[in-house]
């Protein structure tokens, strides 16, 4: 039997919990060792009598259902006793004994990851704030790392995609559902380019009371936390506590005093330390020593580039299933040959070009351009972002923009 059946039967034991699962781990050495255990074996455990009572239900029903779901989704499952477990995780109070990620997999430990978050209703001033932050930071070769919920989340979220950096979300339930159901297009957005990993198996709901232990994974995989906008008592300023138990930076975006939003940030600066920053700079250059490969030519973006950037429409994805069984797209946006640097990569101009007399799959698009595959797929999650290309029936690509030649 597969070892990593063994792991989710630890972990889906009820009453047992992350610590838990550690403790009994720290007493058997491996899950398989705890699974074939006796009840005098459970019994020196520090464990409540309900957990021990959990771990003589030697049932797989559940390990063996959530392989399968793991196996359909594509996702994987990392564990505890993986080699490339990240050691920033290793090194907090309660580590999770089991990741399942989504996407992309990630050697954090050489990762400059910086969180982001904040308030679900922010004002809209912050959430400029956060898309900008985010853009900044991946620009400049930071991995943005957040949650994907409405708000500053996922206004960091969108940020991040738009400076062409790849973005890692935390989750309070299963990657498979979609919480907010609104952000369901963001989940696809970050899938392709980033990941999506949680501690809870797929199918499992987002519930509130996930929240605050998915924080504490969110401030243990970064070197440091901005919060843009928070309130003095919220989910924010859990996850800032969590990451000064860890030992991670603290930063916080400061806001007049005049302005409803500006009690959490500003105490964080007054009571807690926290260092006040206004760019992305502010942030990584406490790291360009530690991380050179990565953040080595550390540059706020132009002003040119930022406001193109910015300017840009959310991804359209609702007014697009309206809109799918159009044969074309009339009065496409021209864009002029000066400004198509500044507002797209040069992978995403070969797609538009390739794009740009019909709609065409991925495989025809990466045939047309001679790119890899990886990057046409990255650049397309990139250009529907921008609203620069929309998809249509059988997964085939449009450009709803006209490059001037």
């Amino acid at each position: 039997m597969a070892e990593v059946t063994y792991w989710l039967w630890l972990t889906t034991r009820k009453g047992l919990g992350a610590v838990g699962a550690l403790t009994v781990l720290d007493h058997f050495i491996t899950p398989e060792r705890a699974y074939y255990g006796e009840r005098e074996d459970y019994e020196p455990l520090p464990l409540s009598d309900f957990a021990k009572e959990a771990l003589l239900d030697k049932s797989l029903d559940e390990p063996n259902r959530i392989l399968g779901e793991c196996d359909r989704l594509s996702m994987r499952i990392m564990t505890f006793q993986d080699a490339d477990y990240p050691q920033r995780l290793r090194q907090i109070a309660d580590p999770p004994a089991v990741l399942y990620i989504k996407g992309r997999t990630f050697r954090f430990d050489e990762e400059a990851a910086i969180g982001v978050v904040g308030t679900r209703s922010p004002a809209q001033a912050s959430r400029q704030r956060a898309e900008r932050f985010g853009m900044e930071l991946a620009a400049n070769g930071a991995l943005v790392v957040s949650g994907i919920a409405e708000g500053i989340d996922s206004c960091a979220v969108r940020g991040a995609l738009k400076g062409g950096g790849p973005v890692v979300c935390l989750l309070a339930g299963g990657a498979d559902l979609h919480f907010p159901k609104e952000n369901r297009f963001l989940y696809d957005d970050v899938a392709a380019v980033g990941a999506l990993i949680s501690e809870y198996p797929p199918g499992t709901p987002h519930k509130g009371s996930h929240f605050n232990p998915r924080n504490r994974i969110l401030s243990g995989l970064c070197l440091g936390v901005l919060a843009v906008e928070c309130g003095p008592s919220s989910g924010t300023m859990l996850t800032v506590n969590h990451a000064l138990d860890q030992g991670r930076e603290v930063y916080a975006v400061p806001i007049g005093l005049d302005e409803r939003c500006a009690r959490g940030t500003n105490a964080l600066i007054r009571d807690y330390k926290a260092r006040l920053v206004e760019k992305a700079t502010d942030i990584l250059e406490d790291f360009a020593e530690l991380y050179p490969a990565k953040l080595a030519h550390l540059a706020p973006l132009s002003q040119q580039v930022l406001q193109a950037r910015l300017s840009q429409p959310d991804r359209p994805r609702e007014r697009e299933e309206q809109t799918r069984e159009r044969t074309h797209a009339p009065g496409r946006e021209r864009i002029p040959q000066a400004q198509q640097k500044s507002r797209f990569t040069d992978d995403e101009l070969s797609v538009l070009a390739a794009a740009a007399d019909r709609a065409r799959s991925a495989d025809e698009l990466v045939e047309q351009t001679q790119i890899p595959a990886k990057r046409v797929l990255s650049a397309l999650t990139m250009l529907q972002i921008q609203g620069a290309v929309e998809e249509r029936p059988g997964r085939r690509f449009y450009a709803l923009v006209e490059l001037e030649g």
